[in-house]
């Protein structure tokens, strides 16, 4: 088979496994999908890998419901080098002012993944976060949010990042959504990567 697409087979691999694994609570096979550098960004934590998990054990074990669904996945390739893009959507249930809520954030994950030992692993996985909106899981439930709370937040992840606040979340106000300079800012971070800069 074509060496190329076996390094995509592979990086689509490694996008789902992290996806299946995570959401799992599969602990010790999700930190296989990281290089031991590798770093997690999200509206909630930022850290390394094992912060990152470390942070979701936590969150697991106080019952947070933080649930990934995949879509399309496309690939940039250089070398031992790839700039992995991935629809997905971000599902969050929680309790919102005394209301059953869940959140569906749809977005992308970009991901810098990297071959070492012949081993694709994790470099960088920095969400992308494009609309969100909030339901309540019983339709007849009355919610009423805190408005001047809500437009704290940036609108890719406004409704996520308001749920997240209300269960004790310290939120990251900058992360990229659609459009704007955060978006390209990280395209250009990727770029000089992809090309062999240090990240």
């Amino acid at each position: 088979m074509d060496k190329e697409l076996l390094d995509r087979l592979a990086i689509r691999q490694l996008v789902d496994d992290w996806a299946l694994w995570r959401d799992a609570g599969d602990w010790d096979r999700f930190r296989t999908v990281w290089h031991d550098d590798g770093v997690m960004q999200a509206t909630w934590t930022q850290g390394t890998a094992d912060e990152f998990i470390a942070m979701s054990k936590a969150g697991w074990a106080k019952g947070v419901s933080i649930l990934h669904f995949l879509g399309g996945n496309s690939a940039e390739l250089n070398g031992d080098r790839a700039i992995s893009q991935t629809k997905m959507t971000i599902s969050q249930r929680a309790v919102v002012h005394d209301v059953l809520v869940d959140v569906v954030c749809t977005g992308r994950f970009y991901d810098l993944i990297e071959r070492r030992a012949g081993k694709w692993g994790f470099v960088l996985r920095q969400p992308i976060y494009e609309k969100d909106r909030m339901d309540p899981v019983d339709p007849g439930a009355k919610l009423s949010l805190d408005q001047a709370a809500l437009m704290r937040f940036p609108e890719g992840y406004r409704y996520l990042a308001y749920a997240q606040e209300q269960i004790g979340y310290k939120i990251k106000l900058d992360m990229p959504g659609l459009k704007g300079e955060h978006i390209e800012k990280l395209y250009a971070r990727g770029k000089a990567w992809l090309a062999g800069g240090a990240l």
